[in-house]
């Protein structure tokens, strides 16, 4: 399939093939700061109606984060929601057109899969410190050897996974839209452009929500 046009079509292609998802990333984490400098306004004692869509978002994470994770992994909130809100992003700027999402490239997905590997690994540790390991060994010892095994393909999959289904997912949806462009320009992309908004934020909430069940884990006392 020919390359779509882009912001950058007019570099050599040999820049665009290798720093093409670094750019866009670039303009991601622009948008990414201008509306953190609008949200940052946010603070009318009567909110408008941005402010009390966002306020709601953000209540309603917060409550989802203390059911999975209980009282004690709200604090970690703030970094899940920001990894959430940069895959939002990421996603959702490809269907500007000549915008390319950066999670169209596993460099991308996978920065913040490997993060929030180590990160509730770290969560792990710092709950339990070196009791952590059993939550590797399994409920009886004599299966320690094995169950060990099996746990550290379990973890070390979950980033693998986190990256595989966020690259695979926004990759097959540009896809499919720009062969509708192409075929049918201005008539059926519209509804795909729909469907791909909803699927860029269920792929972002699918994220948080995952990282969420992951720090659960590493919280929990080992049985």
């Amino acid at each position: 399939m020919e390359h779509p046009v882009t912001i950058i079509s007019f570099l050599p292609y040999s820049i665009q093939s290798k720093y093409e998802h670094v750019i866009m990333l670039f303009a991601t984490m622009i948008v990414i700061f201008c509306i953190g400098l609008l949200v940052r306004k946010m603070t009318a004692e009567v909110p408008g109606k941005a402010q009390s869509l966002f306020e709601g978002l953000v209540g309603y994470l917060y409550n989802l984060g203390e059911s999975i994770m209980g009282k004690e992994g709200l604090v970690y909130m703030p970094l899940i929601f920001g990894i959430g809100f940069y895959v939002a992003i990421a996603n959702l700027i490809g269907l500007i057109p000549g915008f390319l999402p950066p999670t169209m490239n596993m460099n991308t997905t996978a920065a913040p899969a490997v993060c929030v590997f180590f990160f509730y690994q770290y969560v792990g540790i710092r709950k339990h410190g070196a009791r952590y390991i059993k939550h590797f060994l399994g409920p009886m010892p004599v299966l320690a050897p094995l169950m060990i095994l099996i746990e550290l393909v379990g973890h070390f999959a979950r980033p693998l996974s986190l990256t595989m289904r966020l690259f695979g997912n926004i990759t097959g949806e540009k896809i499919v839209i720009t062969i509708l462009f192409m075929l049918v320009p201005f008539l059926v992309p519209l509804p795909m452009y729909f469907l791909g908004a909803f699927l860029g934020l269920l792929q972002a909430f699918v994220f948080m929500l995952l990282t969420m069940v992951y720090i659960s884990g590493a919280l929990e006392e080992a049985h």
